[in-house]
């Protein structure tokens, strides 16, 4: 079942893409002793902030985007076993290009 959520003005949701971490000797970290994931993909975008001037702020992001955030920013949510992320478009640092 699909989510069927739409973010408000300059808000876009994440889902986290989690790698699992192995050490030069091969040994495999616990989820304990990770960091934080910093990347992540966009399920879904905001039609973006209203300006000084009443207009739509187009956003800069598009659902698909893989995306670098801020590491503690945002709302996290959990929907039936996965983990997203509720972002402002400002809390966003590049995109990753394939």
């Amino acid at each position: 079942m699909a989510i069927n959520l739409k973010p408000l003005a300059d808000r876009v949701i994440v889902k986290p893409i989690v790698t699992e971490e192995v050490t030069k000797g091969g040994i495999v970290l616990p989820d304990t002793a990770k960091e934080k994931p910093q990347e992540g993909e966009i399920v879904a975008v905001g039609p973006g902030k209203l300006g000084d001037d009443g207009k739509r702020v187009e956003m800069e992001v598009k659902k698909g985007d893989r995306v670098i955030y801020a590491k503690y920013a945002g709302t996290e949510w959990k929907f039936k076993g996965d983990e997203y992320l509720i972002l402002r478009e400002a809390d966003i640092l590049a995109k990753v290009s394939k």
